[in-house]
This record gives structure tokens, sequence and C-alpha cells, in this order.
């Protein structure tokens, strides 16, 4: 008769149990009551497939683990796959390259363009292109890493099992060793007003309207509004932005830059409404919305109309039916979940990353967090630096940060230096004809340690991530600066700040 550490021991060592002998079956079925033969068997089950579910599952299949993925849509890639990130980028793009087109910047620079057209289907064909590419490419490489993916709506029915209902009603089980909420966000709802994705929409409708509005209306200048709104404002909307705080851009954002950023959008078009709030929004007859308005302290009401609204006031963890009340596991009072520095739950075996836990709902804080989570699982250590983790805003100009601003140095009475350099002075800006902007550096006053790096101008997404390598290794802002940058680039910008930071003065400014 075999023990149960015995049985155990053999389960934990086989990959399905039709390889045990057909003894130890029936001690196993009678132990695994949960056990079908259908189920599949895992040493990590990933739920969802956005980007920080989908690399983490990548991650643990080659580190040898036998891994699973349940995803409940029909494509893998999540929110920002789908309809976040990367088909916001495509009309980011290609609205862009219309805006140049039809406006006077392509004649400033000899090119004389007439006939301009926009064939928005066209433009909707692209976008849906590239996500299709990506999300077909992500099916791809499970194949090739041996990932499993099942596809249906993932919930947690034990300590180790995930059962993944399908559109059909079928269920799928799968006994695995460790689980990974990787669930991701949804867009938070604004109590009153009702998204139809027709008129009234969410980011997701915002990026598949069928005509471009004569007048929109965005509640919100975070990262989503500014950028969605520059979209629709760039192919002909008169777009108008309502937001509670008093800049745009967000949180973390630096003032400085901020304001810097709100002046260059209005002189593109944009119109803002800042410490404003939007208390109700009301469906015509004829199809048009009034959009009620007042001053954030309060105050006498305001009715802006338009065609579309755009609700986009953030995004709200999404853990709706996963089963965590059932295991003991409870949210903070902003529904994440709670973990370790290890991203352990209060069960070890339950793992949690992204959107669902506490920091910034960033794609690449969730991609890191996979795969240090998985690399903990297989006994690696468990490091990341949230202060080094970018944020961008791909509007253009780009505006992009990491580390501190000078507002939060200011209240953490850290004693700091600024370096600044502006594009205007840039030579490849200037062969660029496209000079807003300027790099924003902060150091130590003491030891010159780069604290933070804040970026407006073209390029400043990709310019960003040699910020980030520096604080990752605690560059001073001396060792950027005696780094050769190659001329004429955009990123001597950044040697110049880093200069200035330094030793009080840029030499080409």
């Amino acid at each position: 008769m075999y023990s149960w550490s015995r049985v155990y021991c053999v389960l934990s060592q086989k990959n399905h149990f039709s390889r045990i002998p057909h003894g130890l079956q029936r001690i196993s079925f009678a132990a695994w009551r949960n056990y079908s033969e259908k189920a599949l068997e895992a040493d990590v089950t990933v739920v969802g497939s956005g980007p920080g579910g989908y690399v983490a599952a990548i991650k643990a299949a080659q580190l040898g683990f036998q891994t699973v993925c349940v995803e409940k849509n029909d494509t893998l890639g999540g929110t920002c796959l789908n309809v976040g990130c990367i088909p916001s980028k495509a009309l980011l793009n290609n609205s862009h390259l219309y805006h140049l087109a039809h406006g006077k910047d392509f004649a400033s620079r000899g090119i004389e363009v007439t006939g301009i057209r926009l064939n928005l289907e066209k433009m909707m064909e692209q976008k849906s292109g590239a996500v299709k590419s990506l999300t077909t490419g992500i099916a791809h490489l499970f194949k090739q890493n041996k990932v499993v993916h099942v596809q249906g709506f993932g919930r947690i029915t034990g300590k180790n099992q995930v059962t993944a209902t399908k559109a059909d009603g079928s269920t799928q089980v799968i006994n695995t060793k460790n689980i990974l909420i990787a669930t991701g966000s949804e867009v938070a709802p604004f109590s009153g007003i009702p998204i139809d994705e027709e008129t009234i929409v969410s980011s997701t409708g915002a990026l598949s309207l069928k005509q471009v509005p004569e007048k929109m209306v965005v509640i919100g200048a975070g990262v989503i509004g500014v950028e969605l709104g520059s979209v629709w404002q760039r192919l002909g909307a008169d777009v108008t932005a309502v937001e509670f705080l008093g800049h745009v851009g967000g949180l973390g954002i630096d003032m400085e830059i901020s304001k810097n950023f709100q002046r260059i959008l209005q002189k593109q078009g944009l119109k803002f409404k800042l410490n404003t709030k939007v208390t109700g929004a009301t469906k015509r007859p004829d199809g048009k919305i009034d959009v009620s308005i007042e001053a954030a302290a309060g105050g006498k009401e305001e009715v802006i109309t338009c065609d579309v609204l755009l609700v986009c006031i953030g995004r709200r963890p999404y853990t709706e039916n996963l089963g965590l009340q059932e295991l003991g596991i409870e949210l903070d009072n902003r529904g994440r979940i709670p973990i370790n520095s290890r991203f352990q739950t209060k069960m070890p075996n339950i793992y949690a990353i992204g959107d669902v836990v506490a920091g910034p709902m960033l794609a690449h804080k969730a991609e890191d967090e996979g795969i240090i989570c998985v690399e903990g699982m297989a006994g690696g250590a468990v490091h990341i630096d949230y202060n080094c983790v970018p944020s961008v805003i791909y509007t253009h100009p780009e505006v992009a940060w990491v580390g501190k601003s000078e507002e939060q140095l200011k209240e953490e009475g850290t004693e700091y230096k600024v370096g600044k350099f502006p594009f205007a002075a840039n030579s490849r800006a200037k062969t660029n004809a496209d000079t807003d902007g300027l790099v924003k550096i902060l150091s130590h006053k003491s030891t010159d340690r780069m604290l933070g790096a804040h970026i407006l101008g073209a390029g400043a997404g990709e310019m960003i991530n040699e910020a980030a390598l520096a604080m990752e290794y605690g560059a001073s802002c001396e060792d950027v600066a005696r780094v050769c940058h190659a001329h004429p680039t955009v990123s001597e910008a950044f040697r110049e700040a880093n200069l200035a930071a330094s030793f009080g003065k840029a030499i080409n400014f």
C-alpha cells in the first residue's frame, strides 16, 4: 500500500495521471476529489494573457515549467494588444502623418501636397492589421515555447485548481502547483453616464469610431485622454478635455513639463477645462450629447454640447468572479490584490502581477513583474525598482519620465540640482523642424546621482530608456555627461541636460 506522501511525490513528478500505475491511480482519484480524466496538469497556470500574463507564461515555459495560460477572449494579448496600447499607437502615428500632410508644416519643408483626403475605414484596417499580426504572434510564441493555451473564463476553484468556462458552457479543469493572476484592468465607469460605445464611449469605443465627430468632449486629461483626444483632433474634431485636476498628463508628471505640454497641445488645437468636474450627460433627441460641468470647487453649471463623449477617468483592477473571496483572499480599499515582495498572495502558491496589484497600470511594469515572479517560483532572486519604471504619453511631442518629479523631491525634503536643455538648441531637432520641448534632469545636490528625468519632445519615449538604465545602475549625471553621444541626434539633448545638472552649464545653450 502506498502512503499519501508517496502518492503526492509521484503525482508531483508526473505530467499526466494517465502515466501513473493503475493501482496508484485509484488512490490518487480518492485523494484528488476534484480531478477528472479531462483535467490538464500544470506546474504554473497563468490566468490572463495580457502583457504580464503572456510574458510570464513564456518565461515559465522557458524555465522548464509545464505551463498553461487561460484567456477568456478569442485572441491573446489582453487589453493592451487588442483595445489599448497597440491600436491607440497605430492611430496616433497615422493621425500625426495626416495632420502633418494636411497642415502647413509640410509646405514649410518644401513639400507641397494637394488633394489630401482621410480614408478613416482604411486607417482602421491598418490598425486592425497591426493588432492581428501581434496577437497571432503571441499564439506562435506559445506554440514555440510549448505553452498550452486554454480559451475560457478562468476562475480559481481550489488552492491548486483553475477552471476555465468556455463560451458554450463547457469547462476545462487545470490542476496546478502554482497559479498566477494576471487579469489586468477594465475601464472605470463614470456614475450616471452609461457607455454605449457609439456616442458615449470608453477608450475601447474611441478606437473604432465610424466617422470623425464634429465635436468631442473628453472626460479626463490624463494619459489616455490626451492621447485619444489628440487622435481625433488631428483628424478634424473640435476636442475639449475636461479635467478635475489643475494640470494635464495625469499623476506623476512634473509640473513644469505639464505646463509646457499643455501649451503645445493648445497650440495644436486641443482645448482644456481644468479644475472642472462633469456632473452629468444627457442625450438629446437629435443624437447630440449635453455635458454638464462646473468648477471642481463648486459653482455655476455650464453645458457643453458634443457629438461624441469620451469617458476616460482611469481603470480599475479586474478581479470579479475570480474565486478570490472563496479562497479567503481579500482585496484592498482600491480593489487590488495584496501581495508580498515575491508577488505571493496570502496563499503562497497563488501569485498576482500587473494591474491587479499596487503600482502604475503600465504594460511594461506588468511584463517585468511577470518575468521576475516566475523566476522567483524557480528559486531565483526577486527584485524590481519601481522608481526606475518609465512612463510615456505618446502624443506629438511625446512626454516621458522616470524617477522623481521636482514636486516629489521638494515634498521629501531632498536637496537637488536641475539641468535643462531645450530641443530648440539641438541640431537634429532643428534639421527635423521639430523643436518643441525640453529635457529636464534632476540630481542629488551632494552626490550628483540622477534622481529623475523628464522629457518633452519628439522621440521622448525612446530617449527615456537611457535614463532608466542610468538610474537602475545608480549613475551620476556626470557619468552620462561623459558618455559620447552620436551627432547629430536628439539624444544629445539628454547628454546636455546632464551636463547642466552636473556642471551647472550645458555646452550648446
